[in-house]
This record gives C-alpha cells, structure tokens and sequence, in this order.
C-alpha cells in the first residue's frame, strides 16, 4: 500500500488534545499550517506518517506573531534593525497590565470621559520641567511633520544646508517637510551655518526656523554651526529637533543635545524620539511652551498621530520606573564586560569550543552620538558560527572572518542564553565549528 494514504486527515491530527490547546492559544490557522507542513513531511517519506501529531506539535510557533524576540550582541546598543531600544521590566510589565481594557481616556473616579494619556504627560513634564507643555505623537518624524504642518502651512522653514538629513531607509528630513506643503528655505552651506545665515532669511513668509541635530553623521575640520541660544534671539520661532531623546545632559555624551538644555537656551519646541536613549518605546515627544505646544495639539493632524494605550504606558514607566536597558548599557563597566565575556568563553571552551574573550569597541547606534567609541568586550567565535546563531535568534558583528558577540548591547541575564544557543549550535554540526563535536 502506498505509505502516503496512511498519512492521517487533517480533522484527526486537530483532534490531538495539544493541539487542541495549542489552537486556543495561538488560533486555529496557526496550528492547521503547522499540521499540513508535518503532512507533507510524512508524505515525502521524511517522517512516518504515525510521527504526524508529533512533529506538527514541535513545529508550533512559540507565539502568534512572526515577530521573534532576538538576542542583541552586535555592539549597537540601538539597532533600528532590532527595534532599538529594549523596553525596561517596568514598562513590559505596564504594556502587559493595559493590554486589556484600560482607562486610556475615561475618569474612574467622574465616570466621564478623561484626559487621553494623563499619566504619560504627567511624567513627562516631570522629567523635563523646562517644557511648559508636552504632547507625544507616533514618532519623531511624526512630530516634525506635525510642527510644519502646524506652524508653517504653505510657508517658509528656515534650515540650514548642513542639517539636511537624510534619517534611515531613504527618508529625508527636507522631502519629509516639503512633503507638508511648507517650503524650505536653505541657508548657509554644508560645514557652515550662522546666525546671520538664518537673520538674512527671514520674512514675512517664514513659518519658523529648525535646527536639526545630525545625528547619524559628524562632519570635522573647517565647520561652524549656530547656537540655539542665538537662534531663539530672533524674530521667529524656533523648533529644534534634537533625534536621540536625552531629557537632560548626559555625561558619557558630552555632544549629545538634550531637551532641558535646548529649551533652557530659549527653544520654542524640541522633538525627539522616545525609543532611544530615553529608553521607551517607539514615539515622538513633543516639548515646549505652553502656546506653541497647544497649536500642535488643537491641529487636526495630531488626531491621526496620537499614540496608543500601549505606548503611552510603556513610555509613563520608562520614565517613572528604573534605570532603562539602553542606559545600563552605556553605562557598563567596561571591565566588568571584559569579567562577563571571559567566564562565557571559558565555559564555552569547556564543551569544546574555540571562544576568546577579546577587547571590542561599541557604539550608541540608532542615530545617536556619531563618532561616539564605547570601550567593549566580546566573546569571538569562528566565523562559521554566524548563520546558526542568527537562526537561534542571537546577532552578532563579523570582523575579519570573526563573529563577535559584544556584550555591552546583551543584558547580563541573557549570558545563558548566549550560552545555550552558542552550545546547540556547536552541537547541531556533524563536525561542530570551534572544535570537535
């Protein structure tokens, strides 16, 4: 008889109790695919068609997403690639605890219908008490978009040459404003921009005046740029766009702006994104005075911007709650690294694993502090390795035929893991890479 009309039907293997419970927790269609895949399976020959229950059982997706949850041990403690900033304990457990109903925008204690996101903004200009007024939108081009659509409808934004960024993925800062219906005015050249640049610029149609920090670039040599502080002398407002998110100065990034200083120095507005070295998740803060802050929040654009439940409570705990990942991160000890990263090798080299611990250099990644060096430690395995580590969810950094696993950007509860996946890897090869399986 032919074997493959012993492949059992697919309402047969449905009726398998964990599959059954598998369906209530992931869906149905999530766990038929996973039966029709073991079916062709048996009908190749590669299983038996009694091993059909079995192996669609195994091949079950963990969770009802393709989204999978990976290890970040690249160096690039913000990787956009790998959704930059890593949420704190605080604001996973907040997403969890909203993720049902919520009081997103309803007063419990009036009955009626409350302030959308009270608590978040609450927070926020706590964390920033040089803002008059915030407001948070989607992300931080969502804010610039927002600003222009609102401050300069069919007018001038006055920008300087060498601020005209391009920002990731071929999206460019002057295309995503003209994209408003305002128009730039381009002042200045590409290492040098000054006040006078900006004051010679100014008219009539001027809807207000940006400073973009280039975040992702740093350009040396014979450069000059105008100071916020002379900016918001003159007759315009001024909105800067400072990109990495700092509330206030941080010590290990001497040239990163910040929102408190910028605002301090007389800016009208400043954007920034939350999802970066804030720590939060992915949105554009908006801070600034009180007038200005209003426009932006009456305009019917901000409708279609606003945030979710979601966001809004995993930016309140970030910014309430403990020291985010992404700040524990830049702030490692690099000889504490150098410590973690030896002990992983030399229990790697106990089951047979050529893996060194070596001196590495980070970054902030994510279009932050460009140039910025962070003095690392990884642990360096052949090169082999790459491909089956990258399909257990662990990312590292090839150098000269090397993988590196840099553990500035790995959480130290997450060496194990580095670990098992590092050992499983080795012992999935018939003649294991890094050493004799």
């Amino acid at each position: 008889m032919d074997s493959r009309r012993q492949v059992p039907r697919t309402d047969a293997v449905l009726a398998d109790p964990r599959l059954g419970t598998a369906a209530g927790r992931l869906g149905r269609a999530l766990v038929k695919a996973a039966v029709v895949r073991a079916q062709e399976r048996a009908r190749t020959g590669e299983i038996a068609p009694g091993e059909v229950a079995d192996a669609a059982v195994a091949g079950l997706p963990e969770h009802a997403t393709t989204l999978r949850p990976v290890v970040n041990a690249t160096g690039v403690l913000l990787h956009t690639n790998l959704g930059r900033a890593p949420l704190s304990a605080a604001a996973r457990d907040a997403v969890a605890a909203v993720s049902g109903c919520a009081d997103v925008e309803y007063d419990l204690a009036t009955g009626r219908r409350g302030a959308r996101g009270r608590g978040a903004l609450d927070a926020l200009r706590e964390s920033c008490p040089e803002a008059e007024a915030v407001a948070v939108v989607n992300n931080n081009a969502a804010a610039l978009v927002l600003a222009a659509t609102a401050l300069a409808p069919g007018r001038e934004i006055v920008l300087s040459r060498g601020e005209m960024v391009e920002i990731g993925d071929g999206f460019r800062i002057p295309e995503l404003l003209a994209a408003t219906g305002a128009r730039l005015r381009e002042v200045g050249t590409t290492n040098r921009t000054t006040v006078a640049d900006y004051a010679e610029a100014l008219g009539p149609e001027t809807g207000f005046v940006l400073k973009v920090h280039p975040s992702n670039f740093r350009i040396e040599g014979f450069t000059a740029e105008a100071d916020v502080a002379g900016l918001a002398r003159l007759d315009a407002p001024l909105v800067v766009d400072i990109g990495s998110g700092l509330l206030a100065p941080e010590p290990l990034l001497p040239r990163e702006p910040d929102a408190a200083s910028v605002l301090a120095a007389g800016a009208d507005l400043v954007t920034a994104s939350a999802d970066k070295l804030l720590g939060g998740p992915q949105a554009g803060l908006i801070l600034g005075s009180a007038e200005i802050v209003g426009r932006l929040r009456r305009h019917p654009l901000y409708r279609a911007l606003r945030v979710d439940k979601l966001t809004l409570a995993a930016l309140e705990a970030t910014l309430r709650g403990p020291e985010p990942p992404v700040v524990r991160a830049l702030r490692a000890d690099a000889a504490d690294l150098m410590r973690r990263a030896a002990r992983l090798a030399k229990e790697l080299n106990a089951h047979g694993v050529a893996a060194d611990a070596v001196a590495g250099e980070a970054t902030v990644g994510g279009g932050g502090a460009p140039g910025v060096v962070l003095p690392s430690a990884a642990v360096a395995l052949p090169g082999e390795f790459e491909p089956a580590l990258r399909e257990r969810c662990v990312v590292g950094r090839l150098e000269q035929g090397r993988l590196m696993l840099d553990l500035r950007s790995v959480p130290p509860s997450d060496d194990a893991l580095v670990a098992r996946a590092v050992l499983s890897a080795h012992s999935a090869r018939p003649a294991a890479v890094g050493g004799e399986a």
